[in-house]
């Protein structure tokens, strides 16, 4: 017990004491002890019920009252209720400047703001942005459901994934069709979700700004290429033996731009759709199909394996699979070594869907490289990309393709021991096989 406490304690006791004994001094005198200190127990009992009636209107009361000037414990006990209730109004006060600073904080961002109870799915608090970007209206809005008031976007589903909710990229404002937003979904607690909405409208305005100028670039160097290439292929380099070195450079680059150029409208050309024509791809001819260009493009240096594990065939655009396919059979046997083995293998997912991985025994890349490489131009190795005719684009396609497809891209490396890259489809795109396995490759397993 502090000092100040027990000093106080002790007086108080002593009073009583002291009361009790004059009490007892009188009764002697008089001659009735007991009926005087009966009387002077009830005296401080009463007394005592007093000050407790005091403490107790004192804590129910909503103004300011000042402490006792006493002593005693029970003035000590005034003071210190005095003061807690002091020191809770000064922190009430300093979380209300708090929180005014937090929503005034909020309602001075550019991004729409909006707090949903986690349970019920329905609006608690939105900044003033989000009246601009999602057409939300105080108080009408307050206690609404969410999806409901952010018609007509489709967000019930996307709400019900909760922390798994994927951030959406792209979708039109519900106050202006010419509004595009970026709508995330941000679980801050137990009980309440932040979504948060961003408008992206001049980003995207941006973002079709450079895929029109790579593709109308692309567009007008494919037909000068084309002449410069078709030149070269002219003059045979036996008819100039002194110029040889220089034909065959010439014409190495010139094929290499070209390649280039292609790749860079194949990319323009993906970018600018928001989905492929759909009919079952024949996976067993695929497969043998890409074993055949491996083998092809490794002219007998590399051992190259097929293992058609999954017995299924796949939902998609033939064309745009077999591009992003071919892109990760020719990475494979373009970065390993020679003596080196690559490996196709198409198995089924624990999740009902398909994986078609391609391994190699090459180089293998750091890890720090691996979030980057399906960027434009991206090399792990510029020198080593280029002296193998690589032009930087392939995964880049791939990636667009498989997104195409609502399929992913993982890729795992060890440096030394080699690359996995693998596509992951989801079960919907999976189909019964029903056409006879391709010659050499593995009898399918049957599919679950």
């Amino acid at each position: 017990m502090p000092p100040r406490l027990r000093s106080a304690w002790r007086r108080t006791l002593l009073a009583q004491c002291g009361l009790l004994l004059a009490a007892i001094v009188a009764g002697i005198a008089i001659g009735h002890v007991g009926a005087v200190l009966a009387a002077a127990a009830l005296g401080m009992l009463a007394w005592q019920h007093w000050r407790l009636r005091r403490v107790l209107q004192g804590l129910g009361a909503r103004q300011h009252q000042e402490p006792g000037r006493g002593q005693g414990a029970w003035n000590e006990l005034d003071r210190l209720l005095h003061r807690s209730r002091a020191e809770m109004r000064a922190r009430k006060r300093r979380l209300l400047e708090m929180l005014r600073a937090y929503r005034a904080a909020a309602d001075a961002l550019p991004d729409a703001v909006v707090v949903v109870d986690r349970n019920t799915q329905r609006i608690l608090w939105f900044n003033e942005a989000a009246t601009g970007l999602l057409g939300l209206v105080h108080p009408r809005d307050m206690g609404a459901p969410v999806a409901e008031c952010l018609q007509p976007l489709a967000l019930a589903r996307w709400l019900a994934a909760g922390r798994r909710a994927e951030p959406i990229l792209d979708a039109q404002a519900p106050t202006d069709a010419r509004l595009r937003l970026n709508l995330r979904l941000i679980p801050y607690s137990e009980d309440h979700w932040l979504l948060v909405a961003r408008d992206v409208s001049k980003l995207l305005q941006l973002e079709q700004v450079r895929r029109d100028f790579v593709a109308n670039v692309s567009h007008e160097l494919r037909t000068p290429l084309t002449v410069v290439h078709g030149y070269l292929e002219m003059l045979d380099p036996d008819e100039f033996p002194e110029w040889r070195p220089m034909l065959e450079e010439m014409q190495r680059q010139s094929q290499r731009m070209t390649q280039l150029v292609e790749d860079l409208l194949t990319l323009s050309r993906l970018e600018a759709r928001d989905s492929l024509p759909e009919e079952p791809v024949a996976m067993a001819a695929m497969l043998a199909t890409l074993k055949r260009e491996a083998e092809a493009f490794s002219q007998g240096r590399h051992t190259v394996e097929l293992q058609d594990l999954a017995g299924c065939d796949l939902l998609g655009s033939t064309r745009e699979l077999h591009s992003a396919f071919s892109n990760l059979v020719t990475n494979a046997v373009r970065y390993t070594p020679a003596g080196g083995t690559v490996t196709i293998t198409l198995a089924r997912a624990p999740d009902g869907g398909a994986v078609l991985a391609v391994r190699d025994t090459g180089y293998g890349i750091a890890h720090a490289h691996l979030p980057r490489l399906t960027e434009r131009f991206y090399r792990v190795s510029s020198s080593r990309s280029r002296e193998s005719g690589g032009t930087g684009l392939g995964l880049s396609i791939v990636k667009h393709v498989l997104g195409l497809h609502q399929a992913r891209l993982s890729i795992e490396s060890r440096v030394g021991e080699g690359s996995e890259f693998a596509c992951h489809f989801g079960p919907e795109r999976v189909r019964t096989r029903h056409d006879e396995a391709a010659p050499g490759a593995r009898p399918a397993a049957d599919a679950p």
